[in-house]
């Protein structure tokens, strides 16, 4: 394994304890706008209700391209 791909591996998971560190001591307000972005489909009928996080579900995917982008740009 070479040792660029450790190096970033050590930096990914720092920024995942600290990302964890705010959400978990308060920070959580920070995401509060994550669940209620424009786009999203919500129905609520007596019996039956659904909700669909269409723009949040593109945002996380946008956001893990890019880091899988940027492990296999940098690591190899």
């Amino acid at each position: 394994m070479p040792p660029q791909l450790g190096k970033l591996l050590v930096l990914l998971g720092l920024g995942i304890v600290i990302l964890g560190a705010v959400i978990w001591l308060g920070g959580g307000s920070l995401l509060s706008w994550f669940g209620r972005l424009p786009g999203h489909i919500r129905i609520e009928r007596p019996g039956f209700r659904f909700y669909a996080p269409i723009v949040s579900m593109l945002l996380v995917s946008l956001l893990l391209s890019a880091v899988l982008w940027l492990v296999r740009r940098l690591g190899g």
